[in-house]
């Protein structure tokens, strides 16, 4: 070979090759390679790699164009094995001689050790169209007149790779300087088009993690964000219904009320307020579990989402509240993915007296996501309830639960919802397959594999509350590397197995998990696994309770197997070491018990004053003032003293106000990290 490499070619590890092309492609392109047969590769000066296969085809990849724009003379449609074989050799080639250097007219390295991480927005419109066709820009400006809205991971030391989350898809730049290699899961008719959208999003973030352009959508800072008639009217429609709703209460909201709660859900989705639409969703659920006397019906939770759209309606009326953020405004309902290999994370099971649900969690590494395969099954009038052990033999998209839950999946007939929830369909043509996971978390990117909590929770900070955050399933899903697992026990008062255990760096969590009755072996199952010494990783929702790192699991890597323990087998008779008291944490059991008596007023129905629920709030702002909450135990008071002179409107507006308060006050308290 001629003296240099390609440091482009380089960095194009196996996934990235599976991506631009496809796994099956790779795998045989390397067989080749280690066979020996693979083609010789040489550098001509202008930086094009050339290389001739044992079978007589030619391939050369000239520079600045991805896999797509090099050429080979066998003639088959897109990327062939021959363009991987060449990039194989090539970076084996390079591998044994360290020392060499580029060739004349190969791009240079972008990030070297010790320089800055580069953006994709870095690269003009020169650079960008000829990476990806004018016809393509062209079709991106379309799109930017209309407005469209990103999130963004920027390029880190432990996360290099830039990603760009639009609506439709996500756009990957795992090459520095490179936007040819860019990976995509949007079909292939748009993937130009995509990537210049995700390059003008990094230009126009400069750092932010959210960033809208074209259209009215860019926030600015001195005026409220704009929606269109119908968009109000439907948002305005929504708050009056729950209005209705407070001053009724659920014990008293009848069916007209519910139908026109499914309507206006329904007028929302189609206006694009997505998140809006979701809690209104939610709260269907919530009436309907009251309706039919389900254990899944909470007054709390009912509570939190009639706060949850009084906050969104606010911050619309809120300078610089980005529309997308705080509404889905520009989300597309259901986006339909190319041929995507997804990880599974495992799932959790829940039940009540009438049913059971089942939530997969599974990674999509390309898109640096984890998405939500739900499903659920009525349960029949008679009979024993199915355990989550049960319920891993039913089948989703012809597979079982069981191996969905614990397998590599690779779908040709994916959709992915705005609030990145995934739909499998079935058939002949769109497949679904499913393998063993083997050491796929092991290879996850950045942020979905976690080796240090502490800069991961340290990162989030500044961000809005959950009551006005975008509603995106599973968001605190990762995999954690443990470094050790230092003791594990049960709290038989709550029913809680926790475990002390360390992160890759050493840094402290708790991991913690409840006895559900719908999965009687997952506390057995897990903590059989934590004591086997082998568990190396672990998928949870990871979070701050008053300071501690908590992690709550979905699922465990012990060795080469994945434990789900929700659908674990077994009865839950295993004996566990006791834990000690948990400490006592009085502003925690203040602001629970302010919620609780917010959630009880609201049950009832402000219409309808209950005198010892009066009381009630009027003890717990005392409480709060005591310890220290002033502001939430005067809204408390406001709202008492409302519901006691018949104000109703005053009584609607303090019950919003003291709701949002609480909410987000406990959503503080819970993250706030202890010093000392």
């Amino acid at each position: 070979m001629s003296a240099g490499t390609r440091p482009d070619l380089l960095a194009l590890d196996a996934e990235t090759l599976a991506a631009l092309a496809n796994r099956g492609l790779v795998k045989r392109a390397a067989r080749e390679v280690d066979a020996g047969d693979g083609p010789v590769p040489a550098l001509d000066p202008d930086g094009t790699l050339r290389g001739t296969c044992p079978d007589g085809s030619t391939v050369a990849l000239p520079p600045g164009t991805g896999l797509d724009g090099g050429s080979c003379s066998c003639g088959a449609p897109g990327v062939c094995r021959h363009r991987i074989a060449l990039v194989l050799a090539h970076r084996r080639t390079a591998a044994g001689a360290p020392d060499s250097s580029p060739g004349p007219g190969a791009p240079e390295s972008p990030q070297e050790p010790g320089t800055p991480a580069w953006s994709p927005g870095a690269l003009d419109d020169e650079a960008l169209t000829a990476a990806v066709g004018a016809r393509a820009v062209a079709a991106a400006r379309r799109t930017l007149e209309r407005g469209y809205t990103a999130r963004l991971h920027h390029a880190r030391p432990d996360a290099p790779q830039p990603v760009a989350e639009l609506a439709a898809c996500t756009v990957r730049f795992p090459v520095p300087g490179e936007l040819g290699f860019a990976v995509t899961d949007a079909a292939q008719d748009r993937r130009g088009e995509m990537i210049a959208l995700a390059v003008w999003a990094f230009r126009a973030a400069d750092g932010r993690p959210t960033v809208a352009l074209g259209g009215r959508s860019e926030p600015d800072p001195d005026t409220p964000p704009v929606l269109d008639a119908a968009q109000r009217s439907a948002l305005d429609t929504a708050l009056d219904l729950t209005r209705e709703l407070l001053l009724d209460g659920a014990v008293h909201a009848g069916p007209v009320l519910a139908a026109a709660f499914h309507r206006v859900r329904d007028e929302l989705a189609a206006r694009s307020l997505h998140w809006p639409a979701g809690v209104l969703a939610d709260l269907i659920g919530q009436l309907d579990a009251y309706a039919a006397r389900a254990a899944d019906h909470r007054p709390e939770e009912t509570a939190l989402l009639l706060a949850e759209l009084h906050a969104r309606h606010r911050a619309t009326a809120h300078p610089g509240a980005a529309p997308s953020e705080v509404l889905g405004v520009r989300e597309t309902a259901e986006t339909p993915l190319r041929r995507v290999r997804l990880t599974a994370l495992g799932c959790r099971v829940r039940g009540t007296a009438t049913a059971r649900s089942a939530e997969v969690y599974l990674a999509h590494p390309a898109a640096g996501t984890v998405l939500v395969l739900r499903r659920s099954w009525d349960l029949p009038a008679d009979g024993t309830p199915p355990t989550g052990h049960a319920l891993g033999a039913r089948r989703i998209a012809g597979h079982r639960l069981a191996a969905l839950a614990s397998g590599n999946v690779v779908s040709e007939s994916a959709v992915r919802s705005a609030a990145r929830e995934l739909g499998l369909g079935r058939g002949r043509i769109a497949a679904t397959t499913v393998s063993p996971v083997g050491t796929a978390w092991t290879d996850l990117p950045a942020p979905l594999l976690l080796t240090d909590l502490d800069a991961r929770l340290r990162s989030p900070e500044g961000r809005p509350p959950r009551l006005i955050r975008a509603r995106i399933a599973a968001e605190s899903v990762h995999v954690v590397e443990l470094s050790a697992v230092e003791d594990v026990r049960y709290d038989a008062a709550e029913q809680r197995l926790e475990a002390a255990v360390r992160d890759a760096v050493g840094n402290p969590a708790t991991l913690a998990a409840t006895y559900d009755p719908a999965c009687p072996g997952a506390l057995d199952a897990l903590a059989a696994a934590l004591a086997s010494s082998t568990v190396t990783h672990v998928s949870a929702t990871v979070g701050r309770v008053a300071g501690r790192t908590v992690l709550e699991p979905v699922a465990l890597l012990a060795g080469t197997a994945v434990v789900v323990p929700d659908l674990a087998p077994g009865g839950g008779s295993g004996t566990l070491a006791p834990a000690a008291a948990p400490a006592a944490d009085p502003v925690a059991a203040d602001l629970a018990e302010a919620l609780a008596a917010l959630a009880d007023t609201a049950h009832r129905g402000l219409r309808h004053p209950h005198g010892p629920a009066l009381s009630r709030l009027e003890r717990t702002a005392d409480r709060l003032g005591l310890g220290g909450l002033a502001t939430t135990a005067e809204l408390l008071r406001a709202l008492a003293h409302a519901l006691r002179s018949g104000d109703r409107e005053a009584a609607v507006r303090g019950w919003a106000d003291a709701a949002v308060r609480v909410a987000v006050a406990t959503e503080a308290h819970r993250e706030a990290v202890r010093h000392g």
